[in-house]
């Protein structure tokens, strides 16, 4: 009878944390963190714009107009008086809609932590398997370098994309687009700015996730058969001859 090949096993899982003390898995560590604030400061966020309108006659309307992500801003309604009376008013939309930069910035963030979460598993709990295999490191290095990209566009189309919806949201931009604003007996307030600080952290982190990916790349790169040296053959077969 021919003898079975034996089955290879799949190496079971060995916490070392040794791995967080290098460049490799340290940078994944911040990496994982930053991709949860880019994504969670752009993804729940809500704010409130504000102006009102007082009449000739004394009706004084107050606007208040809410919006969030993914910031569809065409799709809001609100109403103002046309101060022909006191109960005729119009109906206007927000301009604008943001919504692809937006939830294209929230989901390279969510891919981000899942991958971060992958990785160091796989720096943590197989590291072993990770240095032992060439593929594995070849394939976390185009992974990172598609990250690296990934952010970077992602990142200035929803810097692109916040820029309109402040624009867009702006109490003055309200005030334009009311027909009684533009009458002499009629005067329009605008109302304090929304709060943007939440929105302008989202980029920030999106470019210093693009700059942790993109410097990430070279370690990575460093564990890659492309970067390691071959061991010439006339070396290792010295090596097998060598008498202990």
């Amino acid at each position: 009878m021919e003898a079975v090949a034996p089955v290879k096993k799949f190496p079971a899982f060995k916490l070392d944390i040794n791995p967080l003390k290098e460049p490799l898995g340290f940078i994944k560590v911040l990496q994982w963190v930053f991709a949860i604030f880019a994504f969670a400061t752009c993804g729940g966020y809500t704010g409130t714009s504000m102006a009102s309108v007082k009449c000739l006659h004394g009706k004084k309307d107050l606007i208040s107009i809410n919006f969030s992500y993914p910031f569809r801003l065409n799709q809001i309604s609100y109403r103002a008086l046309t101060c022909k009376n006191d109960t005729v008013y119009e109906t206007l939309d927000l301009i604008g809609d943001f919504s692809s930069s937006a939830e294209f910035f929230v989901a390279i963030g969510v891919f981000t932590f899942l991958y971060c979460t992958a990785a160091l598993v796989l720096y943590l709990g197989y590291q072993s398997l990770y240095q032992q295999n060439k593929y594995l490191p070849i394939a976390d290095f185009v992974v990172t370098a598609l990250f690296a990209f990934l952010w970077l566009v992602s990142s200035s189309a929803w810097a692109q994309g916040l820029t309109d919806v402040k624009s867009n949201t702006r109490p003055p931009a309200l005030i334009r687009s009311i027909s009684a604003c533009y009458q002499k007996t009629v005067v329009c307030t605008p109302g304090a700015l929304p709060p943007m600080g939440r929105l302008n952290a989202s980029v920030i982190f999106g470019f210093m996730n693009f700059i942790l990916w993109s410097g990430n790349s070279w370690f990575v790169l460093k564990e890659t058969s492309w970067h390691k040296p071959a061991i010439p053959q006339d070396v290792a077969e010295q090596g097998t001859n060598v008498k202990h």
